[in-house]
């Protein structure tokens, strides 16, 4: 057990002089801490206590020796889930809220379960800082494996380079990173966006713009790159002004999607990210008086249940999110039983055409 110090004043109730106590705050030890000391990963020192073949005698004797120094104990809680309880499986996802992840997260649980695995899942709320949060805590749990899709803000991998390090399986859906060292499955963005927007020039839209999230997301890089390539093939020229790309926040999109249509050559059609873009910029187009879509045709990558029931009706592209979710649990379960191939597969989205996207 580790102990950190803190200074606190305190007055004495009796006495007007005060005086200085040292409060002591207990830290339990973790094999991070273990492996930070001896300057080794934490692979290794799990190996070692585990008296793994893998691992020389003497760093093994390095290990315990720190180990009952600094009063390491294994998570008892761990140790029930990987000798008593059912496998556990951890999933990581940014916004538990919306319908994408949450029907992701259905078919992930239908498809582990009937594995005889149970799901922790996690909200990492688009912060990295809670994701990394998310992937210690379930290394700390032994789970079996995990799969994950990015938060919007996350740009070092580490923590998931550390699971690399460890055998941990891991596989990504929708948002996706370090594709030499995981399996992944992704939709077929950049093609869908290249329809979507390719009908909008056809029934009449002449100046699209494309409202995204952050452009290091390799999500949207893909769905952006099929817009703009629609543009090229119709010879439409590409007006850098016309993209706006930001967080994926409701508010900054509505923000986003008003400068569009207050300027003076305003889109006449816009193509959103996702479901909060979409139904930010859906908003926008009401709020500033204008009609859907005779002024601003719109299409948004979201849901079936959300897009068929606002007026007028969305025409949208639409995940297959359960799909998603059952070939990421999948795959993840071919990882656990010792599959080592890094497999990268694409799930088809569909355009469904409603009354938001055709010009009279």
């Amino acid at each position: 057990m580790r102990f950190q110090k803190k200074c606190v004043y305190l007055h004495a109730p009796n006495n007007k002089k005060g005086y200085f106590a040292m409060e002591v705050k207990r830290h339990r030890t973790s094999l991070k801490d273990l492996a930070q000391e001896l300057g080794v990963s934490i692979a290794t020192v799990s190996r070692a206590l585990r008296n793994s073949p893998e691992i020389g005698l003497e760093m093994q004797n390095k290990v315990k020796d720190l180990a009952k120094k600094l009063n390491y104990r294994p998570n008892p809680f761990a140790r029930s889930l990987r000798h008593e309880a059912p496998k556990i499986i951890g999933v990581v996802v940014p916004n538990l809220v919306t319908h994408f992840y949450s029907a992701v997260l259905d078919a992930i649980e239908d498809e582990a379960s009937r594995a005889g695995y149970s799901v922790l899942s996690a909200n990492s709320h688009e912060d990295c800082q809670i994701e990394a949060k998310a992937i210690d805590n379930f290394i700390s749990m032994h789970v079996e494996g995990i799969i994950a899709c990015l938060a919007q803000d996350t740009t070092d991998y580490s923590h998931f380079e550390e699971i690399a390090d460890m055998g941990i399986p891991l596989v990504f859906f929708g948002r996706t990173c370090l594709s030499d060292k995981f399996s992944s499955v992704t939709a077929n963005g950049d093609e869908a966006a290249q329809m979507a927007t390719n009908h909008l020039i056809e029934t009449g839209s002449k100046r699209i713009a494309f409202i995204g999230g952050p452009n290091h997301l390799d999500m949207v890089r893909r769905r952006k790159h099929g817009y703009l390539e629609a543009l090229r093939e119709h010879r439409i020229p590409i007006d850098r002004e016309m993209v706006a790309c930001g967080k994926i926040d409701y508010q900054v999109a509505l923000d986003a999607a008003k400068r569009l249509l207050s300027r003076e050559d305003r889109p006449d059609a816009i193509l959103a990210f996702n479901d909060i873009i979409t139904f930010a910029a859906f908003t926008a187009i009401k709020e500033m008086g204008l009609k859907i879509p005779d002024d601003v045709a719109l299409i948004g990558f979201t849901d079936d249940l959300h897009a068929a029931y606002v007026t007028p009706q969305m025409s949208a592209i639409e995940d297959q999110s359960y799909k998603m979710g059952t070939t990421a649990c999948r795959l993840l379960l071919r990882s656990i039983k010792g599959d080592k191939k890094i497999y990268k597969e694409i799930v088809p989205q569909k355009l469904v055409i409603r009354q938001t996207s055709a010009k009279k």
